[in-house]
């Protein structure tokens, strides 16, 4: 496993705490963190944070510094976006695109 996708899921870790609704999952050739059986976030072997934010958030979060839109195929996953390692490098900015994603996906009935 790549060390910036490990130190990028160990912070994630750190941030969400011993939450029994949350587990991990490899997914997208990473790491997912599911919420009640839904993708909440993930990462990527280059230290990228992938985040589920919704069709209600999407546009916002587009907005913020660092956050592009999620391709893997050429095609667009609307409602996930990819945010730069370089715009997660604190703490704080990480825990806020957790709650950001926490806010879609914690209205999501459990899987």
């Amino acid at each position: 496993m790549s060390e910036e996708r490990e130190t990028l899921a160990n912070r994630i870790r750190n941030i969400i705490g011993d939450d029994p609704n949350i587990e991990e999952k490899k997914m997208f050739g990473g790491i997912a963190f599911m919420l009640n059986g839904n993708m909440l976030v993930g990462t990527h072997k280059d230290g990228t944070l992938m985040a589920r934010v919704g069709p209600e958030l999407y546009e916002e979060a587009l907005s913020r510094p660092g956050a592009k839109v999620m391709d893997f195929t050429g095609k667009t996953m609307k409602g996930f976006i990819h945010v730069h390692p370089d715009k997660i490098t604190d703490d704080k900015a990480l825990r806020t695109w957790i709650a950001l994603a926490t806010e879609f996906v914690g209205a999501l009935p459990p899987k």
